[in-house]
């Protein structure tokens, strides 16, 4: 496997020269920070100096991220991600959270196919992180994943200790990860029930559209994110155990929604992902050995927040609390294993 992948990432190399900028980035260095956003999202490529030149600049997820972190002065690139096979597409003008005239398109085997399998994804991202290490010179990445982009990232984390690529992973940051699987995709999937919405009209309608959603475009990921697939003692958190090892992970989780009557493994939670699930409570030390947890009452996204009616500034992709406190968990990446373990996450 290992000699069969290493081959393949060669093979990239060498197709990638021709079609590889003609001069990289003055400002090139070793370090860079690498966004990866989550299920069914489409995002472009993107570049400290490169973005789309029409709506949003790095697309609905990724674009108030990518802005925050470059005016912090960081190395920003924005992984490319399709809801489909195939290469990114730029959607319609008039559809949400459009971008257009975009940096170069990278092909299908550097693109996350991001509505489908989490290890299938993953290949494809440590793939893109090799083309970032071949045509910049990025040898070290600070993750930051927002939602299945969490689940995408330490895939690929297991991909590159696994074998041995020459990248050195300094931090994680997940917002709004289902570490332990979503509110709506355990509905689809018929793992919970609507009466969990305890009546809530938000919940109950976003959970029935997403159950429809699901049925119509997912290709394999809904089914992934549920806590039969992702927990237990053969589930694929246990498959991990091990590859996050001497990784800060900070964890953000959006309580937006909140019932203290609700199950605790739901409630509260974001519109998608339950605080539990952010804060991976479910996983061991093992696991996910060093940790920090923040929350506040955020929603999962703009999408999620246009759906209920409010402000995207409640999104924690586009909140400027949120983003500090992803800047911040950066910056401390180098010190961060030196402090207590699961400084603000539950007991």
């Amino acid at each position: 496997m290992k000699k069969l992948f290493l081959t393949a990432i060669a093979l990239t190399s060498l197709v990638l020269t021709g079609c590889a900028p003609a001069a990289a980035p003055a400002e090139k260095e070793n370090r860079a920070v690498v966004i990866m956003s989550g299920g069914g999202a489409t995002s472009p490529f993107t570049t400290p100096t490169q973005a789309c030149k029409t709506g949003l600049a790095a697309g609905n997820t990724d674009t108030a991220l990518r802005e925050s972190l470059l005016k912090a002065g960081k190395q920003v690139y924005t992984a490319p991600a399709m809801a489909d096979w195939g290469t990114v597409v730029e959607p319609a003008a008039d559809s949400f959270g459009a971008f257009g005239d975009c940096p170069e398109v990278l092909p299908e085997y550097l693109t996350v196919m991001s509505s489908g399998d989490i290890n299938a994804s993953g290949e494809r991202l440590a793939r893109f992180v090799m083309y970032l290490h071949d045509t910049y010179g990025v040898t070290d990445v600070d993750f930051v994943g927002h939602s299945n982009g969490g689940l995408f990232s330490r895939a690929a984390i297991r991909l590159i200790k696994q074998l041995e690529l020459p990248i050195t992973v300094r931090s994680l940051t997940m917002l709004g990860t289902p570490n332990d699987g979503a509110f709506p995709t355990e509905y689809a999937a018929g793992e919970v029930e609507l009466s969990e919405c305890l009546g809530d009209a938000f919940c109950e309608k976003f959970l029935t559209v997403w159950k429809s959603y699901a049925g119509q475009v997912d290709k394999g990921l809904n089914g992934e994110d549920t806590t039969h697939y992702l927990d237990g003692d053969d589930g694929w958190n246990q498959a991990q155990e091990g590859f996050l090892d001497g990784i800060p992970v900070m964890l953000i989780g959006g309580s937006q929604w909140s019932n203290p009557a609700g199950n605790p493994e739901l409630w509260p939670f974001d519109g998608i992902t339950p605080v539990y699930s952010a804060f991976a409570q479910g996983i061991s030390d093992k696991v996910i050995p060093h940790r920090t947890c923040w929350s506040a009452p955020l929603t999962h996204s703009i999408f999620v927040s246009d759906f209920a009616e409010l402000d995207w500034q409640t999104a924690m992709t586009w909140n400027t609390e949120s983003l500090a406190q992803v800047n911040k968990a950066i910056d401390s990446a180098d010190e961060a294993l030196s402090q207590p373990n699961r400084q603000g996450c539950p007991e």
